[in-house]
C-alpha cells in the first residue's frame, strides 16, 4: 500500500531533509557548522513553545532581528507552527515598524535585545507574545518539545513585506506549494518536482552538494529564497552573520565553507567585494567558487567588468525575480558578449509584455512586464492593489509588479525598470536604471542614483546624484559628455549633483525617495 505524499511546504521539505540527510550540513556560519538534523530540531522546538503560546495557524509572527541562527529557527519554526514569519526591517525608525507590525497583524514578535527599546515605543493591541532572543530564549527552545507537529498544508501562507523602496512595504501572500515552485526550484534548474519524497531522494543521492551564500540578510526575500532553493536541493547555506557588511569577512566566509555560489544583491554588494580581491589577490582561497549570481538589483557593466577581473573564468548568473512574480528569469554571463546594458533575459510562454490596454506589446515597443504560472494570492489587506498587480488576461492570471519592459527581435524579453521611479520629462519615459548603468562605466564614479526633479518647462528633469571615487576629479561637464556618447539627448541628466554617499537602504537597493528628498535639498 502506497504512503500519502506528504505536502509541497517548506516546513515539510526540511524535515525531510532532516530525515533523508541528518548529518549533512544545512548551515555554516564563521563560528560553526549546523546540520540538518540540528536546524530540523530548534525550529520544532520552536513551533512547540509557539503553538503552547496560543499561536494558531495563519498566524503572523515578526522576526525583528539582523542575521543569526535564531532568525533561521524562527523562519521554519514559525511555519512548522503553521503561522507566517513576518520579515521586519531592523533598521526601521518608529512609524515604519509600526506600519509593518500593525498591518501585519503580528501576534508575537522573535526580536533582538538591542531592538526592544523600538518595539517598546509601539502600541501593538494585537503583539500578545515577545520572545527576546537570549539566554532565556535557549533556555525555553531547551524546554521545549522535540515532537514534530501534523497538519502541515501545501496551502499554508508564506508571507513576504517588500522592501518599501518607492513607498511603504506590503505584504506578499504565497502559499507554500506555489513559492516552491515559483522562487525555490532554482537550484533545481527549474527541474520538474513531482513530491517532497522526489526531493530528499535527490538529496540523499546527491554526495557533492552545491555551498550557496547569500551576502544580504534575511530581512530581504532575495536572501529568504537563496536559503530556501539550497534547503529544496538539499543544499547547503553559508550564513553570514556579521552585524554590518564587510567584503573581507564574506571572502572569509567563502573560503572556510567553500562556496561555489555566492549571490549579491547588485553593485552596493558585488563592487566592495570585488576590490577586496584585487587589492589582495593571494588572501583568500577561492577555487571552490565557480559562480556569482546576482538578484534585486542589477549589476553595472563597470562592476560586472571588476568581478570579471577579481574572479577570473566565473560565470555570472544575473536573475530577474520580484516579490510578486518570484524567479521570473535568468540568464548566464561568461564575459564574452557585449556590455550588458538594461538587463536582457529570454524569455518562455509564461512571460508577456502587455500595453495599458492589456494587449501584448509588438516587438521593440515598451509595456509592463508579467508572468503567469504559479504566483501569489495576493497583497495582504489591500484588495485594491491586488486587483491592479494580479490580473486575469485571456482566461489566464498575470501578475504585472510594475516593471517596464521591452521584447526584441529575437523573442527575449529586456527588463527596463521599476514604472513606479520612471520620470516623465517632456512627456519623455526615461528609466533611471538605465541612466545609473552608463554612469557607472564611467571609472570616476563610485556610485549614482537617478530621479526626476521638478522643472518649469518639462514637469520633470532627469537628476543624477553621483558618488565619485576616493581621489577621482569628473566634473559635471566631465559626466555629462560621458553620458551623452552613450544613451539619448532626453536620457542625459539635466543636472549632475556629487554627493558623499547615494542613499541605499538596508539590503543595498537604491532608495529613490531618499534620493529624491536629496536632490530636492541640494537644488534648493
Amino acid at each position: 500500500m502506497s504512503l500519502t505524499p506528504r505536502p509541497l511546504n517548506l516546513a515539510v521539505v526540511l524535515e525531510a531533509m532532516a530525515d533523508a540527510v541528518p548529518d549533512r550540513n544545512a548551515l555554516v556560519t564563521i563560528d560553526r557548522e549546523y546540520t540538518y538534523a540540528e536546524i530540523d530540531e530548534r525550529a520544532t522546538r520552536l513551533a512547540n513553545h509557539l503553538v503552547r503560546l496560543g499561536v494558531a495557524p495563519g498566524d503572523h509572527v515578526a522576526v525583528h532581528s539582523a542575521n543569526r541562527i535564531e532568525w533561521v529557527d524562527a523562519f521554519y519554526g514559525c511555519m512548522k507552527a503553521g503561522a507566517a514569519p513576518i520579515n521586519i526591517n531592523y533598521k526601521y525608525l518608529h512609524d515604519e515598524l509600526a506600519h509593518v507590525y500593525l498591518n501585519a497583524d503580528c501576534v508575537a514578535a522573535i526580536i533582538a535585545p538591542e531592538h526592544v527599546t523600538a518595539l517598546d515605543a509601539l502600541d501593538l493591541p494585537a503583539l500578545r507574545h515577545r520572545i527576546v532572543i537570549g539566554p532565556e530564549y535557549d533556555a525555553t527552545l531547551a524546554a521545549a518539545s522535540r515532537t514534530r507537529i501534523a497538519g502541515r498544508s501545501a496551502d499554508d501562507r508564506y508571507v513576504l513585506y517588500t522592501g518599501g523602496t518607492t513607498g511603504y512595504p506590503k505584504g506578499v501572500i504565497w502559499r507554500h506549494e506555489d513559492l516552491i515552485r515559483a522562487a525555490l526550484n532554482a537550484s533545481r534548474f527549474g527541474a520538474p518536482l513531482e513530491s517532497v519524497e522526489q526531493l530528499a531522494a535527490e538529496a540523499a543521492a546527491n554526495e557533492n552538494p552545491m555551498v550557496m551564500l547569500a551576502c544580504g540578510p534575511l530581512m530581504h526575500g532575495g536572501s529568504q529564497w537563496i536559503l530556501g532553493n539550497a534547503h529544496v536541493s538539499g543544499a547547503t547555506v553559508a550564513f553570514y552573520t556579521e552585524p554590518n557588511f564587510h567584503a573581507d569577512k564574506i571572502l572569509d566566509l567563502v573560503q572556510k565553507a567553500g562556496v561555489a555560489s555566492l549571490t549579491f544583491l547588485g553593485d552596493a554588494m558585488g563592487r566592495p567585494v570585488a576590490e577586496a580581491i584585487l587589492a589582495e589577490p593571494d588572501r583568500w582561497d577561492l577555487s571552490s567558487l565557480v559562480a556569482v549570481s546576482n538578484g534585486a538589483a542589477p549589476l553595472s557593466e563597470g562592476v560586472r567588468a571588476e568581478i570579471r577581473r577579481a574572479l577570473p573564468g566565473r560565470f555570472i548568473l544575473d536573475t530577474y525575480g520580484s516579490s510578486e512574480s518570484g524567479a521570473a528569469a535568468s540568464k548566464i554571463d561568461d564575459g564574452t558578449g557585449a556590455p550588458a546594458g538594461a538587463p536582457n533575459f529570454g524569455a518562455g510562454p509564461d512571460i508577456e509584455v502587455f500595453d495599458e490596454n492589456l494587449k501584448p506589446c509588438p516587438v521593440g515597443v515598451e509595456g509592463m512586464l508579467a508572468r503567469s504560472g504559479p504566483m501569489p494570492l495576493g497583497y495582504y489587506k489591500d484588495p485594491v492593489k491586488t486587483a491592479a498587480t494580479f490580473q486575469r488576461i485571456g482566461g489566464i492570471r498575470w501578475t504585472i509588479p510594475g516593471d517596464f519592459a521591452r521584447r526584441e527581435p529575437d523573442g527575449s524579453v529586456t527588463v527596463l525598470g521599476r514604472g513606479s521611479v520612471c520620470v516623465n520629462t517632456g512627456g519623455e519615459k526615461v528609466h533611471p536604471e538605465e541612466v545609473e548603468a552608463v554612469l557607472l562605466r564611467h571609472h570616476d564614479v563610485f556610485d549614482a542614483a537617478v530621479v526626476g526633479t521638478p522643472h518649469e518647462r518639462w514637469g520633470q528633469q532627469v537628476t543624477a546624484l553621483v558618488q565619485l571615487r576616493d581621489g577621482a576629479t569628473a566634473t559635471e561637464d566631465d559626466l555629462r559628455e560621458h553620458t551623452r556618447g552613450l544613451i539619448s539627448n532626453y536620457k542625459v541628466p539635466k543636472r549632475f549633483l556629487l554627493v558623499t554617499e547615494v542613499p541605499r537602504t538596508p539590503v543595498g537597493k537604491i532608495d529613490y525617495p531618499a534620493n529624491a528628498a536629496l536632490a530636492a535639498r541640494l537644488l534648493a
